[in-house]
């Protein structure tokens, strides 16, 4: 997923973060446990967050993959975030449930984007999450929702301190985002890359 306000687009973000927004905090985040590849399913107030092995990944790269989407495809962020977890699986450094969950609109079962991990915790307990949304979803608020899902989630796991987001100083609607799901500003990459920050 590139990162926020490339091209000034408010239907994408890239995220990394330190504490944050509480697991549950206004919406109903449920996990479902599975084995294997997959990781199962978050589910919030209107969406289902379903993570796409590797497999679904590879499709999604090159089409709509398994799912039927608003607007007829996923977005440049969804492609560009499953391109990440084919590589890793290629080289053996994919670990669910850190990968891409499509975002399921619950009300017509249609993909309206993505969320997800950019890899698994680092050494620092810190994880990086992206999103991406069609353009047909944005400024109904999924984005907040689905990030909000993604970091209760994240908080879970004992070894996730710190959730982390990247978005460029242009993309305003990218940092409400952020705003709106707990994240605080924490300083500038050398970039000019604005980092945002949720601690557990």
């Amino acid at each position: 997923m590139r990162r926020g306000g490339q091209g000034a687009d408010p239907g994408q973000g890239r995220i990394r973060q330190r504490g944050g927004p509480r697991p549950g905090q206004g919406r109903a985040v449920r996990r479902a446990e599975a084995g294997g590849d997959t990781a199962g399913v978050l589910t919030t107030d209107r969406l289902q967050l379903q993570f796409a092995t590797p497999d679904a990944a590879r499709a999604l790269g090159h089409g709509p993959g398994e799912w039927r989407w608003l607007g007829g495809g996923p977005g440049t962020g969804t492609r560009e975030l499953a391109g990440i977890v084919v590589r890793a699986a290629e080289v053996g450094w994919h670990r669910p449930p850190w990968g891409l969950y499509v975002a399921v609109r619950q009300a017509d079962g249609l993909a309206v984007g993505s969320v997800g991990f950019h890899g698994p915790p680092a050494t620092d307990g810190s994880v990086e999450v992206g999103y991406d949304l069609v353009p047909g979803a944005r400024g109904a608020g999924y984005a907040t929702e689905a990030v909000l899902a993604l970091v209760g989630f994240a908080f879970t796991h004992p070894a996730v301190r710190t959730v982390l987001a990247l978005t460029t100083p242009d993309n305003t609607a990218s940092q409400r985002v952020l705003a709106r799901a707990g994240f605080s500003l924490d300083g500038e990459e050398p970039d000019r890359v604005r980092r945002y920050r949720v601690d557990r």
